[in-house]
This record gives C-alpha cells, sequence and structure tokens, in this order.
C-alpha cells in the first residue's frame, strides 16, 4: 500500500518543490508523510464541497494544485474556511497536498497542457529559470571512473535539455602524498604518489546536490574525494514561467479567440482590440501571468494568453501584441489531468479521480 510520502515523491519527481517561486507554499499542508493512502482526489482548489467529496468517496489524500495554506495560522477554531477545512482534514484524517508553481514551471506543466490543448507546435520554455544548474567536476581514478559515472547520473546528475547520461571526461595525472592517519586507497603513507585519473564533469539541479555527493562519496574509493561544485549562470532552458508555441497555419485573431472560448470553456473571453492580423506564435502562461507579456513580445508572438490581465496592460501593450484573458480558473483548469497521469504512471491501479465539485469562485451572468 502507498503512503503519502510515495505520492509527493511521485509528483515531486516531475515539479520539485525547488522550482516555486519565493512567494508560494507548495508541499504537504495538512496529514501526515506515514498514512496509507486509500485513494486520492484531484482539485485546482480545495474547498469544503471537495473534502467533503473525499469524506463521501473514502479518500484521504488530496492532491491540489492552490496551496489551501499560504499564511500561517495563528488559531484553528473555524471561524474561516480555511480553518474549517483543516478542522475537517484532520477529524477525517485527509491528507492535503499542493503542487503549484513549482508544477507551472515544470517541463510539460500548467503551459504546456495548454499549449497542447490549442494544438500548437515547437513549445518552449517562455521565460527560463536561471540560478537552478551547477556543474559537478571530480578527479576519479581512471579504472573507477564508469562505477562513479553511473552513481552520479542514477543521482539526478547528467541531464541536458532532451538528453540524459550526459558528462565529460579528461585524462590526466593526480598526486598525492598520504599523511599518518590517512588511510589511502593506493599509494603508502609519507611517500609522493602519481595516479592515473580523470577530471569528470557532470551539470547538475541545484536541489539534486546532496543526493549526487552522497553518490559521489559512496563509490569513490579514494577517503577524501577531490571535486568542486561551481554555480552557473545558464538559464535551464526546459523549467520556467510560460511557454510559446506555434499554430499549425497562421488564423484570423477572431477564429483563434472562438478557438479559445471553446477549448477552455470560457464564459468571457476578455482582448484587446483586433488589428486584423494573421495570428501564429502565441505565448500561454497559465494562472496570473501578465508580468510575461513584455517577454511574450520580445519573443514575437503574435497574441498573448493567461488567466487575469490589469487593466492598464491593455493600454501597455495593445498595439504590439493580441492580449487575450481567460480567467484564472479557466487556464489551470487541465492541471488535473497532470496529476492524474503523474500518479498513475507509478501506480497505475490506484483509486484516483478528479473532483466533480466546479472550486472556480467566478461566475459568468
Amino acid at each position: 500500500m502507498a503512503v503519502v510520502s510515495d505520492i509527493i515523491r511521485t509528483i515531486e519527481a516531475v515539479a520539485p518543490v525547488a522550482w516555486q517561486e519565493s512567494y508560494d507554499n507548495a508541499g504537504l499542508q495538512v496529514g501526515e508523510r506515514s498514512q496509507e493512502v486509500a485513494g486520492i482526489l484531484v482539485c485546482i482548489d480545495v474547498t469544503e464541497a471537495v473534502v467533503d467529496e473525499a469524506i463521501a468517496l473514502g479518500y484521504n489524500l488530496i492532491v491540489s494544485h492552490h496551496p489551501l495554506l499560504f499564511k500561517g495560522l495563528k488559531s484553528i477554531t473555524g471561524s474561516s474556511y480555511i480553518e474549517r477545512i483543516v478542522l475537517k482534514a484532520i477529524r477525517h484524517h485527509i491528507a492535503i497536498y499542493a503542487a503549484h508553481t513549482n508544477l507551472d514551471n515544470a517541463p510539460g506543466g500548467v503551459s504546456f497542457r495548454m499549449a497542447q490543448k490549442l494544438g500548437l507546435s515547437s513549445v518552449r520554455v517562455l521565460d527560463p529559470l536561471p540560478g537552478l544548474l551547477m556543474k559537478l567536476a571530480v578527479y576519479v581514478p581512471t579504472s573507477h571512473v564508469e562505477v562513479v559515472r553511473t552513481a552520479l547520473f542514477e543521482a539526478g546528475a547528467g541531464h541536458i535539455g532532451n538528453y540524459d547520461r550526459c558528462s565529460f571526461g579528461q585524462e590526466g595525472e593526480g598526486t598525492f602524498r598520504a599523511g599518518l592517519n590517512a588511510h589511502p586507497y593506493c599509494g603508502s603513507i609519507g611517500e609522493m604518489h602519481r595516479e592515473p585519473e580523470t577530471r569528470l564533469e557532470v551539470v547538475l539541479p541545484v536541489y539534486a546536490q546532496n543526493a549526487v555527493l552522497e553518490a559521489l562519496k559512496r563509490t569513490h574509493p579514494y577517503e577524501e574525494p577531490a571535486y568542486d561544485l561551481i554555480p552557473l549562470s545558464n538559464r535551464w532552458e526546459q523549467v520556467g514561467a510560460g511557454v510559446i508555441g506555434v499554430l499549425p497555419e497562421p488564423t484570423d485573431e477572431i477564429l483563434v479567440l472562438e478557438k479559445l472560448k471553446e477549448t477552455f470553456e470560457v464564459g468571457c473571453v476578455k482582448h484587446s482590440p483586433l488589428h486584423g492580423r494573421k495570428i501564429s506564435r502565441i505565448a500561454l502562461c497559465g494562472g496570473a501571468g501578465a508580468s510575461l507579456m513584455a517577454k511574450a513580445v520580445s519573443a514575437g508572438a503574435d497574441m498573448f494568453v493567461t488567466g487575469e490581465i490589469r487593466y492598464h496592460d491593455y493600454f501597455d501593450f495593445e498595439s504590439r501584441i493580441l492580449l487575450a484573458e481567460i480567467g484564472h480558473y479557466e487556464s489551470e483548469q487541465y492541471t488535473k489531468e497532470i496529476f492524474c497521469e503523474i500518479i498513475q504512471k507509478k501506480f497505475p491501479t490506484f483509486a484516483i479521480r478528479s473532483t466533480q465539485v466546479d472550486t472556480n469562485p467566478i461566475n459568468y451572468l
């Protein structure tokens, strides 16, 4: 039987918490990691009705896109809907987990799913994240290079774009002299030793640093391996906010807007003035993505689609790009599909379903 931590590891293998924005609060919100999971209910927002649905189904884990808890609770008395949800979840032994901006920023995440629904091709990240990569350079006896290399790969190093098991090796000669308290793998105490070595380099995510170093020390034959950890300023092109892609063929503006309305079941599509131009390249960002509009213009997008746009933003960009606002919930609704696919790939027979509760707080008259 899977426990909560098994489900969390499965989701975070795709969307590590390290990828969330600084303001966010992704992760386990309520419950114990060691609790056995009877069933999983997936939603965009956790409401009291969603918790009631989980209780009726006999499910004891709710996986949500939006975190229930953004701010600390000074008391839990049931005076707010958040407090009532926490109390009810604890009372019925229901765990609540959220994957928010970490899933937004993940390859194949929320904005990628929007692009897929619209049939876009050549989809790439609009605003890649910096500061998430580092390089490990380690000096390994040539006889042990493959053992160490394999261990580093298995610990999460060596991924570059759509390639894995990437590394570089350069042959050389290392020297050392073992001190009195040393236990050298080769050479003798007090004597200068020369050893054929390989400088092995791999790229790794910052969040995988501990696991990679543990793998290195476990498989490296030296008592004290020599290695360097080098921060990289490279942007991780596969991880970040928003996406941009290309329609199968240039399409009239009004037809694209109608496609948005149909695909995302939007009650009202807000948009900037039409200019009679064909739409080919579309940038998208699920949720409140108005901050990426300048990035969309710079990337050469003909249109930018997101969940929320502020009034004055329409004035700033209306002549350079077609803006379309489809609603926060509507832009993220297919996140539930992503959760189900991630979990069912690992646990194909597990009880999991999307909520039947409409948690969109906005209605259209």
